[in-house]
């Protein structure tokens, strides 16, 4: 590759970075404004200089544009409904009185008016906050947020691309509003929006922006013929208008597909593609297409998703490829890198030459710096890096950390056998309720419950040493004794620990498996304020001694009542983790189960009659193409039944899935052969059961009755009315009574009130069913 032949102009850039400041110091901020301990003067100059630092940080490392507007308090798919104006009516009260306020009152609710519904991004584990609207909605352009981001980094010097979820992701990722009929198709909008976005646009190029950049994630799933000509009629009505910005189209998370075409004749400026190893696709349909003469083409080379390092040459090969393409050819990750932690440079614990394996954001951006120098000015540019990065890719390839022999010999010695319960459903369903003796309707709930912060601080101080295990351990104790004593006096049926000992479903397993690396610093927005660490999953999987057993038979000796021993499937153990990409997944998910297939046996062996290996990521990981769906679920469901087959027919398992959609996947979910299954329905009013009932679901369900992702407290009435809804679907000998999610993120007052009530409804409605 020669100078002559690069793109002389090309430029190096990202889709997004993660939000939450070096210490998550957005987290706290905002936390602290919810309680009243921070002001909303304060909290916006955090936000602020969260977004300097960042954008600092991409000029630094070499980006040549940054991007802006990709910054939220909460989720930018909210921000994007503020901006078109597509306010709920039961929010708007609370919008006009208090901006900020009524923001928040759409993500968390308030105890007199329900949230925003939540459910995940595409294939992530991001939530954002699904968009309501009807046949009335009115939409109003609100530029204010995207126009003032954009000002301050313009007023730092630097080079802005503002960021914009596009027209048609927007709508197809809508719901029809409360009220509204269910087969309303919000892509019917479309026109009205149209404008909204104009003024939008028309806004931010007269505040200095050149190019603006339209997130399209929708358009890698499979899309109607209806769905594409609305792709082309919006992008025809913006890319003609006359007051605009440069238009830069942009999708991520696998191949564009059809919808390739049909914006590679639309009159917008340049396109950003994933080319990342999951969307090679893209590369071979540009081609096709004819490529995109005298345009813009921005390639994600660069992984945003994992955090493994690049192979640099692999992605000069591909950019070269490019060249011929498109009128221009600039670097980029596939996706924002909100989807990865910030700095691998804050990791103490992890092995440096292990270390140098891994890319958080800051190594992103350094790697697409670097790659854009070597598009310019030729690979003997960067002969240095290139050296560096195959040395790098060689040490993981050949280390001793990724393989372990008797771990894939016991992996290939699975037979078909080993992933059946050894007796159908209906058989073992009558030997459960025989063996727990549970009233109708049962009562329990997901697994977790509120950390305290006396048990936050002892985890503190036995990890910084100021503690010894013994102390911690009574601290543990203590939490448990008092989740089994409120449980027991509540009146709930099946009991749980609590999982005072557990820092994060899947975290904690992470730390006791063999093959997985725990970081301290990798914080990864899931929802709002709620961040996680996913461990790294970097080599052969195996459980040296048991994860849960003493704890769950701790608590067991405390109480009468069942006691359902609480794990991490492995499903959510592959998507909640960042997942090693040298092998297939299934493979991984393989040899996850039969670790925790380990641990099942032991824990029935040590008296617990019920068990729980939630697999909340089950509908997330779905590929977002159908092609490659039969494929992925063979897999998930074997895996899921390795984990739980090798029990007794008495002893009941449940599984339990949360904040996705689930309609599509039933078949998979009867597949998995649980006997009890727990599902979120709050917020989504009970759809999920109707759904379960549609696809004549057979088993036992818990469609949740309490929204917990919400401080409010649901009365008895209120929850009562879910349950007899929940009714209409699922006969009352296989319906169970639950939370949507585990309780550890809420406080105890309202934990206690809002159980005290879901307990008095299930009284409520078992009594009018005894009446009937």
């Amino acid at each position: 590759m020669t100078t002559e032949h690069a793109t002389a102009a090309a430029r190096s850039t990202v889709y997004g970075y993660p939000r939450q400041g070096q210490n998550r110091e957005l987290k706290k901020a905002v936390e602290g404004y919810w309680k009243g301990r921070v002001t909303a003067e304060a909290l916006r100059a955090t936000a602020a200089e969260i977004r300097r630092t960042n954008w600092q940080q991409l000029d630094e490392a070499g980006i040549d544009e940054v991007p802006t507007g990709d910054f939220s308090y909460y989720d930018h798919v909210l921000d994007t409904t503020v901006m078109v104006g597509a306010v709920p009516g039961r929010h708007r009260e609370a919008v006009a009185n208090d901006p900020l306020d009524g923001y928040f009152a759409m993500a968390r609710g308030t105890q007199d008016v329900a949230p925003l519904e939540m459910t995940k991004w595409f294939d992530t584990n991001y939530h954002y906050l699904v968009p309501e609207l009807g046949p009335d909605t009115v939409f109003t352009a609100d530029s204010a947020k995207q126009v003032a981001e954009l000002k301050e980094a313009v007023a730092l010097g630097l080079t802005a691309r503002p960021v914009l979820v596009g027209p048609v992701t927007y709508l197809l990722l809508a719901k029809p509003a409360p009220g509204v009929a269910a087969d309303f198709d919000p892509l019917t909008l479309l026109d009205r929006l149209l404008p909204v976005y104009a003024e939008v646009l028309a806004d931010l190029r007269a505040a200095g922006a050149e190019w603006v950049q339209l997130d399209e994630p929708a358009l890698v799933q499979d899309r109607t013929p209806a769905e594409l000509n609305a792709v082309e009629r919006i992008y025809r009505g913006l890319g003609t208008l006359t007051d605009r910005p440069k238009l830069l189209v942009a999708s991520y998370f696998g191949p564009l597909g059809e919808a390739l075409a049909v914006l590679a004749k639309a009159p917008v400026d340049g396109l950003a593609l994933d080319f990342t190893e999951t969307a090679a696709a893209n590369l071979a349909a540009l081609a096709a297409v004819g490529g995109l003469p005298g345009k813009r083409l921005v390639a994600g080379v660069v992984n945003g998703r994992n955090i493994w390092i690049n192979d640099l040459e692999k992605s000069l090969s591909t950019l070269g490829t490019l060249l011929g393409l498109a009128g221009r050819v600039d670097v980029a990750s596939s996706c924002s890198l909100l989807h990865v932690p910030l700095d691998t440079a804050a990791e103490r614990d992890v092995e440096p030459q292990v270390l140098r394996w891994l890319a958080f954001a800051r190594q992103k951006t350094a790697e697409i710096a670097t790659l854009a120098k070597g598009l310019v000015q030729g690979v003997d540019a960067i002969a240095a890096e290139l050296a560096a990065n195959r040395a790098d890719l060689a040490s993981r390839a050949h280390s001793p950390v990724t393989r372990d022999p008797a771990v894939r010999a016991r992996t290939a010695a699975v037979t078909q056998a080993d992933a059946h319960r050894s007796q159908p459903y209906g058989e073992r369903s009558a030997a459960q309720r025989a063996h727990l003796g549970l009233p109708l309707l049962p009562t329990t709930t997901i697994g977790s419950f509120p950390q305290t912060a006396e048990l936050r601080t002892a985890r503190a101080d036995l990890r910084s040493g100021r503690i010894e295990a013994a102390a911690y351990d009574e601290r543990v104790k203590a939490e448990i004794q008092e989740v089994i004593s409120f449980q027991e006096k509540t009146g709930l049926d099946v009991l749980v620990h609590g999982e005072a000992e557990r820092n994060d479903m899947v975290q904690y397993f992470a730390e006791q498996l063999t093959g997985y690396l725990a970081t301290q610093h990798g914080w990864v927005q899931s929802y709002g304020t709620r961040y996680v660490r996913p461990p790294v999953l970097a080599g052969d999987i195996s459980r040296p001694e048991p994860m849960t057993v003493a704890w769950t038979t701790y608590a067991q000796s405390l109480t009468d009542r069942p006691v359902k021993g609480m794990l991490t499937g492995p499903v959510t153990m592959l998507a909640w983790s960042f997942v090693r990409d040298d092998q297939p997944l299934g493979e991984t998910a393989r040899q996850v189960a039969l670790a925790l297939r380990d641990e099942v046996n032991d824990l029935e062996s040590a008296g617990t009659s019920v068990i729980q290996v939630d697999e909340p990521a089950l509908r997330e990981t779905l590929p977002l193409r159908a092609a490659g769906h039969p494929a992925y679920l063979a897999w998930a469901t074997e895996s899921f039944r390795l984990t739980t087959s090798g029990v007794r027919p008495d002893t009941q398992i449940h599984t339990h899935m949360c904040y996705a959609e689930f309609g599509d996947i039933v078949q998979a979910i009867d597949d998995l052969d649980a006997d009890v299954i727990s599902l979120e329905a709050a917020r989504s009013h009970m759809q999920v059961a109707h759904e379960l009932a549609e696809q004549g679901y057979p088993r036992e369900a818990g469609p949740g009755v309490y929204d917990i992702h919400s401080p409010r407290v649901p009365s008895t009435q209120e929850t009562a009315e879910l349950l007899r809804t929940g009714l209409k679907a699922i006969p009352a000998e296989r319906l169970w009574v639950n939370p949507d999610c585990g309780l550890k993120t809420r406080g105890w007052p309202e934990t206690r009130a809002s159980l005290e009530n879901l307990v008095a409804a299930a009284r409520t409605v078992r009594g009018e069913l005894s009446a009937s």
